[in-house]
């Protein structure tokens, strides 16, 4: 009688500790302890974690310079029967970090994707921004270029969704520079920084405050950085919207005449357009 054909093994995604190891959930412990293999972005980097924990499964190098010849191993595994855990450097693997390449091939081939739930970096500071948070967007890490940043930031400046951006030491001031000359000094926004590790920075403040602290001071362009903004708000995107009608008819028409048309266009209030059409012409 021939063999029946192996059952294929489980891929567990476990988030682990963005910084206190305390973070690390029962669960995720009694997985990684119990699978066959753990796919890890930076054998280093995790071994720190699994020593503290007494984990001794095998590990396997797994990042975005070998993820295409290292999945073809993981699938390999799998399809043998063994099971997998993939984690991440810190938090929930797949946010900003390798893996999606596995997760669907490992769909596309009916093996097992199961998710050990925990950490994540941008949850967690939305969790405490203060910002509105039934609605938000992941944006991940901006370009690294600054003409590119500019033009991304550009594309989002009307989002009514609270905005959540990754950062880097290196990169944080050029970064909220560019956000205050494209989403305005005053748009609402937090720095969260180092969370939950000893110098953990959570501020809410207006995003020239925000620029001018980690400008200030040394300490605070250290570290990881999540960076939310505030939507623009329904006042924020009407006021634009005239302007925008306001500002041509300047340039062709003489005052008088620019702020009539524009009050019969938009309905705004004519000493409202007014105030903004001498502005404009200083």
């Amino acid at each position: 009688m021939p063999d029946s054909p192996r059952k294929a093994g489980t891929l567990f995604v476990v988030a682990t500790p963005i910084g206190n190891l305390s973070d690390m959930t029962f669960r995720a412990v009694e997985t990684l302890t119990s699978v066959d293999l753990i796919a890890v972005e930076d054998t280093r980097h995790s071994r720190r974690l699994l020593l503290h924990y007494s984990i001794s499964t095998p590990v396997l190098s797994y990042h975005e310079h070998n993820e295409q010849q290292q999945t073809r191993k993981l699938l390999s595994t799998l399809q043998s029967g063994r099971s997998v855990a993939l984690i991440s450097d810190a938090g929930t693997p797949l946010v900003s970090d390798p893996g999606y390449r596995l997760i669907q091939s490992s769909h596309a081939q009916g093996i097992r994707v199961t998710p050990i739930p925990g950490c994540c970096a941008a949850i967690a500071a939305l969790s405490v921004a203060g910002l509105p948070v039934d609605r938000f967007v992941f944006e991940g890490f901006l370009p690294g270029k600054a003409a590119a940043r500019r033009k991304r930031l550009g594309k989002l400046v009307e989002e009514s969704r609270t905005l959540i951006f990754y950062e880097s030491a290196h990169r944080i001031s050029a970064s909220l520079s560019d956000l205050v000359e494209i989403f305005g000094p005053h748009r609402r926004a937090v720095l969260a920084r180092e969370i939950t590790k000893q110098f953990e920075t959570i501020k809410n403040a207006e995003l020239s405050q925000i620029r001018q602290l980690v400008l200030e001071d040394a300490n605070q362009r250290k570290g990881e950085f999540v960076i939310l903004v505030q939507g623009m708000s329904l006042d924020e995107r009407d006021d634009d919207d005239f302007m925008g009608v306001l500002r041509p008819l300047l340039k062709a028409l003489p005052l008088k005449q620019a702020v009539d048309l524009t009050v019969d266009i938009t309905a705004h209030g004519k000493n409202e357009v007014y105030k903004m059409a001498l502005k404009c012409k200083d």
